[in-house]
Parts: structure tokens; sequence; C-alpha cells
């Protein structure tokens, strides 16, 4: 049995998806992975199913019908695997654009180094983003600029979603509050994480943009992000009741 599982929502991503399987399940760190998939049309959840008979105790698989948000599905993840009590629980992309030799360093920076939140950083020790439009790179990097400012959080990539966080941070998180379901969902948690005085570590990755696939990304999300900031702002930020 592992203690830590890493989340992977899916959206048509049948060219990467088994690959990144075997990818995780072919480290030495022994990691648990839960896919979850939003009705993806183009067969990702039957190239899961197929998976888990190969890898039955260490694959699990949530599937959603149609596209519901990546925040939600973190939420549906993270409440999944407190459920299960998994102790790290991983945010990751299915296209390599994060890279999964990283996952050791994020774990390490949890459970050997004191980190309740490890971020895997693209902009700790400068820019280091690979294959990205010049226009992009300008506009990720100040954004998490205008976050940092505005929020006051000491964080350089705060739109960031490479990331590892501890069972106890989760728990003292109010997943039911948290408003925001598209790229603004990373700041959202990031800030929680923040005003609630927990240590946020960041671990230098180099982000490779996907080979294979197609990218969510739209304008609407950096406008939900840009408006959501102000709004957080002014937001009390309160543990989470503990019935």
């Amino acid at each position: 049995m592992s203690d830590a599982v890493i989340i992977i929502p899916t959206y048509n991503e049948k060219e990467n998806i088994e690959k990144m399987v075997r990818k995780v399940f072919s480290l030495p760190e022994k990691f648990h992975i839960l896919i979850i998939d939003d009705g993806s049309p183009d067969g990702t959840g039957q190239i899961i199913k197929n998976l888990q008979k190969e890898f039955t105790e260490s694959l699990h698989l949530l599937e959603r019908k149609g596209k519901l948000g990546l925040g939600t599905a973190y939420l549906t993840g993270f409440k999944w695997a407190l459920e299960h009590n998994y102790d790290y629980i991983f945010e990751m992309d299915a296209d390599f654009s994060h890279n999964p030799d990283d996952l050791p360093r994020l774990y390490n920076a949890c459970a050997k180094e004191g980190a309740h939140l490890a971020i895997g950083s693209r902009y700790c020790k400068g820019i280091s983003v690979v294959n990205w439009p010049i226009g992009r790179v300008i506009m990720s990097y100040y954004a998490s600029t205008y976050v940092r400012t505005v929020l006051g959080m000491k964080i350089y990539d705060c739109t960031a979603g490479y990331k590892c966080y501890t069972k106890e941070l989760l728990n003292a998180i109010d997943l039911d509050r948290i408003q925001m379901r598209g790229y603004g969902f990373q700041i959202e948690m990031k800030y929680n994480a923040y005003k609630l005085g927990y240590k946020i570590q960041e671990v230098p990755i180099i982000f490779i943009d996907r080979r294979e696939g197609t990218s969510k990304m739209s304008s609407g999300i950096f406008g939900e992000a840009f408006w959501g900031v102000l709004k957080m702002k002014f937001r009390k930020i309160r543990p989470r009741k503990v019935e």
C-alpha cells in the first residue's frame, strides 16, 4: 500500500494516458494513481479500465459525465483521497508537461523536509518553460507576478498545477468553499494554504508543453483567475470545521 496518490484529470488524453500510467508505475518509489475522466469521447476511460486489469491495486478511476472543470475534478479527487487515507496527494497533468521523474522530489519536500504543500515551480529559478510561444510564457509569468502582488504570497509560480499536498493541509482547507473552477482554482488552493499558515515550498522543475493531444487553455480561464484574485483578497479564509 502506497501512502501517496497522484490525481490526474483527463479529457481526450488517449495519446498520453497509457504512457503516463506506465511511466509513473516504473518509478522506484511506489505511487498510486487516481484518474478522473470527464466522459472523454476518445476512449480515454476505456484505456484506463483495460490498464486496471494489470494494475489492480494501484490504478483507480472515477468517471464523470461531461466536462465539469479542472477545479471540480481535483476537489472530487481530494475528497476521495482523504476518504482512502492517503498521506500525500498530488496534482499532475496527463500530457507529460509535468515530468513524472519530479514526483519523488515533490514527495520528499513534504515527507522529509516538512512542507505541507510542495509546488513544482517553473519560475523560482528564472523561467523554466520549454516549447511555449513567448506570448504565453509572458502571460503566465506576469499572471504569477500579479497574483503575488495582490495576495502577498511569496510564491513565484502562483498558477502552477504540479503539486503535492499533505493530508493534514487538505483536511484543514474547507474544500466546499473553494469557488474557482478553472486555473484560478490553483491560485485559490495555494492562497488557502498560505492564509492558514501552512509551510509552502517551491521545487524547481522544467515545464515542457504537451507534444500530443490538445491543450485545454482558454482566455476565459485567465479572465476568471484575474477577477477571482481581486475578490479573494477580501475573503476571510477559515479552516474547515471538523464535526
